[in-house]
């Protein structure tokens, strides 16, 4: 079991780190930083402090490495600091490994999200035996142009501000992927939206149970053979997320990266599977084809699988707890996490 952190409450003192990629510190990007922030203050009642690399800019973090990883230490460490937010991900926080004190983690337990490549540090945090969240980014969520969509509002609220069991994850009504540049003059102009069709069941016919798991599936194979990669007690009854990054990998690379955790008997062992939205809904059906067909190589067509769910690169998203216990009902076609994300 893991650890859970203590629930925010208006009022608490958040940081802000740069695990990854540091470019919410460079010039043209600060006014996007200074938004998400400003959201975190206004739509929630927060209080937030950037940690002391976190806006030196992406030259300079992507030199120091080690003090990425500070940053992180300095967090966990500071009594006065309730939860941790990553303004964005990237593709080396793999880099940070060597500068991580798991002590301090396990020590100074509390609420610590992102996602994309920020899916190292969140191993980072269960090799430390803590709970942390899959979830929005202070450049991308928080700093939506106009407003935070209402959908992520809620799905904060629900995870951070309660301690009551989060429920139903219902499909968002709409979604998007679009990008539109990050420049000052774009701050006013609105993401064209999409109707989303809502989850469809690949495959599966049982409502099964399990503590969540996973990651963008990319990044996932940074760690895989580290110690940080899971032990095989964590697969046993899980349910597994993964999602692709706005790369957009080749469905084959799907077919590839799920063969490894078949080889390795982590697919055997889990109880169920949720696949995020992909990105723009490039490859849609294509990676459909490759998760079916590696299911049906392994024999494992009754696993149940749930597709096309909020939550990775795309827009609005939910919130996904490491280690706790989630439910798919293959009939319904439902997800549910059945606690609290926080005490």
């Amino acid at each position: 079991m893991l650890i859970k952190p203590k629930k925010l409450q208006p009022g608490d003192m958040v940081a802000t780190i740069s695990p990854s990629w540091g470019g919410a510190g460079d010039p043209e990007l600060r006014w996007r930083y200074e938004q998400g922030v400003k959201r975190l203050e206004e739509v929630f009642g927060l209080k937030v402090v950037p940690m002391p690399n976190s806006l030196k800019g992406g030259d300079h973090l992507y030199k120091n490495p080690k003090a990425r990883a500070e940053d992180l230490m300095t967090a966990f460490k500071d009594e006065r600091i309730k939860g941790i937010f990553a303004n964005i991900g990237g593709e080396d926080s793999i880099r940070l490994l060597p500068y991580i004190d798991f002590g301090v983690i396990r020590e100074n337990p509390k609420i610590f999200m992102g996602y994309s490549d920020v899916t190292v540090s969140h191993l980072f945090c269960h090799k430390a035996g803590i709970s942390s969240f899959y979830g929005p980014a202070i450049l991308t969520d928080f700093a939506e142009n106009i407003e935070m969509d209402p959908y992520t509002v809620e799905m904060v609220n629900r995870t951070f501000f309660s301690n009551e069991m989060i429920g139903e994850i219902q499909p968002a009504k709409e979604w998007t992927s679009e990008r539109l540049e990050w420049i000052e003059s774009n701050k006013s102009q609105r993401r064209t939206m999409q109707k989303n069709t809502g989850y469809e069941l690949l495959q599966g016919s049982d409502t099964v149970q399990g503590r969540l798991i996973g990651g963008c599936i990319e990044v996932l194979e940074f760690v895989k053979g580290t110690e940080i990669w899971p032990e095989q007690k964590y697969w046993e009854n899980s349910i597994l997320f993964f999602e692709t990054s706005e790369e957009q990998p080749e469905p084959n690379y799907i077919k590839y990266w799920l063969r490894n955790y078949a080889a390795q008997g982590i697919l055997q062992r889990t109880n169920g599977i949720i696949f995020g939205k992909p990105k723009d809904e490039k490859f849609y059906k294509e990676y459909k084809d490759e998760i079916l067909k590696v299911m049906k190589e392994y024999y494992l067509e009754d696993l149940p699988i749930l597709y096309n769910l909020n939550f990775g690169h795309t827009e609005p998203k939910f919130i996904l707890p490491y280690g706790a216990m989630a439910e798919i009902d293959c009939n319904n076609e439902t997800f549910f996490i059945l606690e609290s994300g926080v005490e």
